[in-house]
């Protein structure tokens, strides 16, 4: 079961229909359950201004119907104004990896899909409590998913600041007369790979206060897959799989989480007169190192709710600040709900894990949005979580004085010929983007 990505990879074997970046050596990306291939095939957008509507911009592109692969000519920041920018249109790929320096980054909003066969990879989106007032509301996911959703693939993007979930899959939770109805009304088939995930703000805009989240996998969401990613000092929800939620989280990094780690709950006021669904989760070669604002004790996975679960639970690693081994289950509920062992993992066909003292080694290096050129935030968050110095945040501000990132504009020719249009990879390797960067 525990085959290395490293082989696979040299045995040339990929399991999924699109190439979702393998950027290193060790790096197997799966598709999980969403196997999609996007807009290949489609026409080529060309994204030439960093103006949030009007012609050439990023919002037409994702408004334009049919199959499209949508590039980028511009770098910088694009200031969503407070909005929530809405997919509806699918077949489609975005392919943040074609923009120079200093890439694609969305700040002041959200991304949302409503769509299927979906390819997001390589940008950055930072929503921002953006010098509001706490408890003010319009709070922002980063990016989610919701109804009708399905085939979904995020993949090498850095999610940070939101004042809501940084990163979710989500939809209409009960429509339909039975529960196959309701998943297949629900987000469906998502796959979120190799992407960091940090710094939820805590007590910002958010009507509900305190909101620092990764990860909500909604109730009756179906097929998701959470691979190789990296959650950092997100109070909670990290990620936070709801009622009747089927998935898997392989390979993933948590360091400093506060209240919660992973957690699953099935909430009884939110099932008034629907039948209880039992989870099904599986949780292989993770690792999990408690942090500055973690609590004392907190294991890797908790259970709270009423609801069962049926957890497949393997080679997964929890430490304390001083590496000593930490708890991998508990719960937070005095409900008679079960943590119910499951002898065979729920995974996409073809999937396996690293083992997972590699796994701290090897993210670092590529997880997030274009690791060959950082980001200087998302730098300093890797940096931070290698010396042990996460900080639970209320605002953009903390710590970084700048807030929310201003980048210099700048502009390049997609040349179509360096790229490979089935899975929107360079011709000459991504290795050969790092060199680049280094002359």
């Amino acid at each position: 079961m525990r085959l290395l990505w490293t082989l696979a990879l040299l045995a040339g074997a990929c399991h999924a229909q699109v190439n979702t970046a393998p950027l290193h050596p060790a790096t197997y990306v799966h598709a999980g359950w969403a196997q999609t291939t996007g807009g290949q095939g489609g026409k080529i957008l060309r994204v030439t201004t960093l103006a949030s509507d009007g012609p050439g911009s990023l919002k037409a592109a994702l408004d334009t119907p049919g199959p499209r692969i949508i590039v980028f000519e511009v770098g910088g920041v694009i200031d969503l104004g407070g909005k929530s920018w809405p997919l509806r249109e699918g077949r489609v790929t975005i392919a943040g990896q074609t923009a120079p320096d200093p890439g694609i980054t969305l700040v002041k909003g959200e991304l949302e899909v409503f769509a299927k066969d979906v390819i997001l990879q390589h940008l950055t989106i930072r929503p921002g409590a953006y010098g509001r007032p706490k408890r003010s509301g319009n709070d922002h996911d980063a990016f989610s998913t919701g109804t009708g959703a399905e085939r979904v693939i995020v993949d090498h993007c850095t999610f940070s600041w939101a004042t809501d979930e940084n990163l979710s899959a989500s939809g209409k939770r009960f429509e339909g007369a039975t529960p196959d109805d309701w998943r297949a009304a629900t987000s469906h088939a998502i796959t979120f790979s190799h992407n960091l995930v940090y710094e939820g703000l805590g007590e910002a805009v958010h009507l509900k206060g305190e909101h620092s989240k990764g990860s909500l996998i909604h109730d009756n969401v179906t097929q998701v897959l959470l691979l190789g990613n990296v959650y950092a000092s997100n109070r909670e929800r990290n990620a936070l799989f709801k009622g009747g939620v089927w998935g898997a989280m392989v390979n993933n990094l948590i360091y400093n989480p506060g209240w919660r780690a992973v957690h699953y709950n099935l909430i009884a006021h939110e099932w008034l007169g629907r039948p209880y669904q039992t989870g099904k989760i599986t949780l292989a070669g993770n690792v999990y190192r408690a942090g500055p604002g973690t609590e004392r004790n907190l294991p890797l996975f908790t259970l709270g709710g009423v609801g069962d679960v049926q957890l497949f639970e393997q080679d997964n690693l929890a430490l304390d600040r001083q590496g000593n081994p930490l708890p991998l289950t508990g719960r937070y509920t005095s409900s008679p709900a079960q943590i119910i062992p499951a002898r065979d993992p729920y995974l996409p066909p073809g999937l396996s894990w690293l083992a997972p003292r590699d796994v701290e080694r090897l993210l670092p290096l590529y997880a997030g949005a274009r690791p060959w050129a950082r980001d200087p935030l998302d730098f300093k968050q890797l940096s931070d979580i290698a010396e042990d110095r996460g900080q639970l945040i209320n605002d953009e501000t903390e710590n970084n004085p700048e807030g929310l990132p201003r980048r210099k504009a700048t502009q390049r020719a997609f040349v179509e010929a360096d790229w490979n249009l089935a899975d929107m990879s360079p011709k000459a390797g991504w290795m050969s983007l790092f060199t680049q960067v280094s002359k």
